[in-house]
């Protein structure tokens, strides 16, 4: 059953990465959706189509203003709120250690608190497969632990999971928290793919790759990532739902460096920095199991090598028609 045509929803961070995406496949299936995003990080022109449609409403807000957000959320009758809104700059987190906290944990603190007062009884929740830090098991399972995130912005997930729990248990919200590896595609403005594509349009001799190129992890294309949070909202009959929403393959770092080369300059050479890690804070083997939504009845379209070649070639196009190639 579909039920998202018959739905209001507030989405944050609804101008980014994601969010966009997710406000688009909305909009197609007929729901009505509000944006509320300080485009920190977000690019309002994502949503530029959509600004005519009586079915479309963005707000320029922070979440970290707690008044403004309630007196929104409670301006009319939401079904569900979408919460993408997050530092999405995970290096960034080491030199404001309170970046994470702030744009993570109290941000989505201000969005259930908002939400329980407005009335709104469903959350959707874009976490991340960090949470389960270094993990000693691979695929790694939804029920793993102990959980032990190695960076702020994982921390900051975890925290805004626990949160999420805890308001669905004294307030009943009905939760749907996503962990995801790593999400990559149309709207993309960072990540590995558009900061190679960057560095290799900035000098044409040589790609400096941070780390030793050994590092590997599944990549979801963002078709994928939509598609798979609304099955789940669309065909689970839980009252709370926690996913790894994954490709169950790998890319490595040194097979997406030579991938770019290959597609922008191939007379360009690779140099890595030899670190094990790419960066502090950085999981450097990611795997986590789908087996759960699998039972569910979805798997992604795409592997993880699919989306990066078609990831590559979006971010190539892009450039191609920006003229900086």
């Amino acid at each position: 059953m579909n039920k998202i045509g018959e739905k209001r929803f507030f989405v944050t961070g609804g101008a980014g990465f994601i969010g966009s995406n997710m406000v688009e496949r909305l909009i197609k299936e007929g729901a009505e959706v509000l944006v509320y995003d300080n485009l920190s990080s977000g690019d309002i022109s994502f949503l530029k189509k959509f600004e005519n449609l009586k079915e479309f409403k963005f707000i320029k807000g922070d979440l970290l203003d707690k008044e403004f957000l309630y007196e929104t959320m409670k301006s009319r009758h939401f079904d569900a709120v979408i919460h993408f809104a997050a530092n999405p700059f995970v290096i960034k987190g080491i030199k404001e250690t309170d970046l994470d906290m702030k744009q993570g944990t109290m941000a989505t603190y201000n969005v259930l608190e908002s939400a329980r007062k407005a009335d709104v009884g469903e959350i959707m929740f874009a976490s991340s497969g960090v949470v389960y830090g270094n993990a000693g098991r691979k695929p790694t399972p939804e029920d793993y632990g102990p959980l032990a995130p190695i960076s702020l912005y994982g921390a900051s997930k975890l925290a805004s999971e626990g949160l999420i729990t805890a308001f669905s248990h004294l307030f009943g919200i009905h939760y749907y928290t996503y962990r995801f590896p790593n999400i990559i595609g149309k709207n993309a403005t960072h990540g590995i793919i558009p900061d190679l594509a960057r560095k290799i349009l900035h000098n044409k001799t040589e790609l400096e790759v941070l780390g030793n190129g050994k590092q590997a992890k599944s990549y979801v294309d963002v078709e994928d990532c939509i598609d798979g949070m609304l099955y789940v909202y669309n065909n689970s009959r839980e009252q709370n739902n926690l996913y790894n929403l994954t490709t169950e393959d790998q890319v490595s770092v040194n097979k997406i460096a030579e991938m770019i080369v290959e597609r922008f300059n191939p007379d360009c050479q690779i140099r890595y920095t030899g670190t094990e890690q790419g960066w502090p804070g950085d999981v450097t083997n990611v795997l986590l199991s789908g087996s759960k939504m699998k039972e569910l009845g979805w798997k992604p379209k795409y592997n993880s090598f699919d989306a990066v070649r078609r990831s590559i070639d979006m971010v190539y196009s892009m450039l191609i028609q920006e003229g900086r190639k």
